[in-house]
């Protein structure tokens, strides 16, 4: 975008400059944020006695030619924006201590000193809201809140779309399941049915059978009990 492309170097500008005449200008530079320093290394010590700069982590010479270095690599690499994020972040960095170093203003007796260091307090201040700016600016890409809050939804998404479908087979399943157990019941009725039917035919059968037998044998028990009689008439003649 061509704002970008404008704005990225104008807020660039002042860093680079900065840290330019900071590496030609190293030992006032020093010297202006020396007493800061020293403070830190106060603190840092505590009631430690001893000599602050013991303390810090370099020289303070050697502080002021690193804090230059990153703001003229942190703002080349803004204005042509390479890693436009990361170089605001490392020029937000470079900036705070620098401004509470060389222009704390409240720590000024002149009226005159004060208003100045103040201006210079508040255009820093003014540079750091910049470097905010740039440094949340996802370059028209969704930022990674965005990202995080889309990629939890889809996993939402996908999380009750296989519910769903494991839901629908489960039903279906079960569905089956019921069909073929009244299947199956419907047949051991049918089973069950004959093999009644088939008991009750025999028995009626067997009945049957009974009852031609007794209607075959009454004859054969009259003529014997005619015989009988017979002899009996005979004995009695005799």
């Amino acid at each position: 975008m061509i704002l970008r492309r404008v704005a990225r170097p104008l807020l660039a500008s002042i860093f680079i400059s900065g840290g330019i005449n900071a590496l030609r200008q190293k030992e006032a530079h020093t010297e202006a944020v020396r007493p800061w320093l020293h403070k830190v290394a106060r603190k840092a010590l505590g009631n430690k006695t001893g000599d602050p700069e013991d303390s810090l982590p370099a020289a303070p010479m050697t502080l002021v030619q690193v804090d230059a270095v990153a703001k003229i690599v942190g703002g080349t690499m803004l204005s042509l924006g390479i890693m436009p994020r990361v170089s605001s972040m490392l020029l937000l960095g470079s900036l705070v201590p620098t401004t509470l170093a060389a222009h704390s203003f409240w720590e000024y007796e002149d009226a005159e000193q004060r208003q100045q260091q103040t201006v210079h307090f508040l255009k820093n201040a003014g540079l750091a809201g910049g470097l905010l700016l740039a440094i949340a600016d996802t370059g028209g890409k969704p930022s990674l809140g965005w990202r995080a809050r889309h990629v939890a939804e889809e996993a939402s998404h996908q999380m009750h779309g296989v519910t769903g479908t494991v839901q629908r087979k489960a039903g279906m399943a079960a569905t089956k399941a019921a069909k073929v157990s009244n299947k199956v019941s419907g047949k051991a009725g049918k089973t069950t049915g004959l093999v009644a039917g088939t008991a009750k035919g025999k028995g009626k059968a067997a009945k049957a059978m009974r009852k031609s037998a007794k209607t075959a044998s009454k004859p054969a028990m009259v003529a014997m009990r005619s015989k009988r009689h017979r002899g009996r008439k005979s004995m009695m003649a005799s």
